[in-house]
This record gives C-alpha cells, structure tokens and sequence, in this order.
C-alpha cells in the first residue's frame, strides 16, 4: 500500500549502476531505507540535490513494515537547505550530522518528537548566518536527551570533571577512567547549559573543538555500544581547523 509521511534525509549509497539508497528518518515510520531508481543517470541526477543529507521532503512510499528497502512513488521538498548546500563548513557539518543520525537512529522507531527536534534545528542551522561553527556540538547534545542518556548540568564549583560514564560532573576523577579533564569538562558545563541562540559565545580554537567533539562522541560510544566510526569527522575537522 501507499503512505505518506514526511522524511529527513540522512545519507545515501550508491546501489546498482543508476540508484541509490537514501536513508531517512520519516516522521510516521521511523529510520528507513528507500531505494531511488536511476538517480545517478543525466536525466534525473540532477534531482540528486534533494536527497542531500538534512533535506526534508514529503513522500509517498510502498510501504510494507516486513520489508528492509522501501520503494518511492513519489516526492516533493517541504523544505530545502539551500544555505547548508551552498557553504562547504555547514554541508560537511550536515554530512556529519547525517551520518551520526543514522548510526544511532533505530529502524522502525517512530518518534514524532524528535523528529520536530532535528526539523526544526535544521531550520536553524540553515538560517544561522555566523557563529555556527559549535553548532554540530549542541546538536549531539541535545539529541542525547531523546535517546536517554541526556547529561546533567553542573551543580557545584567543585565539580571539576565530567564522569561520561555517569553522565554527571563530579569532584574527583572517577576510578573507571572515563572522564574529561577541568578544562574540557568547563567547556562541556558550558554546553550543557546552553541554547542554539548562546552557543555562539563559547569561543573555542579548532583543537579545543575537537577535543569537545571527541569526548562527546565517546559519550554516545559509552551509551551506545553499537555506534559506528564517522566517517565524515576527519574531513568536518579539517574543514574548521
């Protein structure tokens, strides 16, 4: 049968000599895999721009729950990010968000609030003209929240070290060795307690940011055993650096 739903790009493979596999976080199913025929011929490649990762389209499927690639009938863009398209520091941070979000969303697991979270950060990101090089950090951080392991906030001065394990800052550095160092860990307070709009004043250098990145990816590596290498992280680093 055929369904509607609206749908986040997120990555896409090649598959045959003229297809391509998009994978989509839809707002009605969850995670999915859609095969797209004879995007990669002159004809219709030049609508591969609409499955870019962080576009958002309308779609019609073939859906059938029991089968792992779902089949397209047709499509439109609900909204394009033609600023993150069109500057290489915010498509190589989207190639890195996208390929994050497939990694750690489950297939088949709808979740109609954290869709509207990745929506409408797309939208903002899309529309920040400056300031936006912490952005991919806030994002992750914020996503934590809806895959369960949201990290507390700093309650007291003396608590100088963020436990990734505990996801908790505490005064001493944890005997299991997961942990970040004080001035990691103060810039981490620094995130948890911030917004979209006030990230912009946590001015970091590009080796201070990877490192922030790196222990946050560790974070979700703790929490989430099945998280897959980024591909994408070195050249997002080399971007920024």
């Amino acid at each position: 049968m055929t369904d509607k739903t609206r749908a986040i790009v997120l990555h896409q493979l090649k598959y045959s000599d003229s297809g391509i596999i998009v994978q989509l976080f839809t707002r009605k199913f969850g995670r999915q895999s859609v095969l797209i025929k004879g995007m990669r011929n002159k004809k219709a490649g030049k609508h591969n721009v609409f499955f870019q990762p962080l576009v958002i389209l309308d779609l019609v499927m073939y859906y059938r729950e029991s089968r792992a690639i779902q089949m397209l009938k047709e499509f439109s863009v609900s909204y394009l990010p033609a600023a993150i398209q069109a500057d290489v520091k915010k498509s190589s941070m989207a190639l890195f968000i996208g390929e994050v979000l497939t990694s750690v969303l489950k297939e088949e697991s709808p979740n109609e609030n954290l869709f509207d979270f990745i929506e409408e950060s797309i939208i903002y990101f899309n529309a920040s003209t400056e300031g936006f090089a912490n952005f991919h950090i806030a994002f992750l951080v914020g996503l934590s929240s809806f895959l369960g392991f949201e990290p507390g906030k700093k309650s007291g001065k003396n608590d100088l070290y963020f436990d990734m394990l505990n996801g908790k800052f505490v005064p001493e550095p944890p005997l299991h060795g997961y942990y970040a160092d004080v001035e990691i860990s103060a810039i981490l307070a620094a995130f948890f307690s911030s917004s979209y709009s006030s990230i912009t004043g946590i001015s970091l250098t590009g080796a201070l940011r990877d490192e922030v990145l790196d222990v946050i990816l560790k974070y979700y590596s703790l929490h989430l055993p099945g998280l897959k290498k980024v591909n994408s992280l070195d050249v997002l680093k080399e971007v920024f650096r």
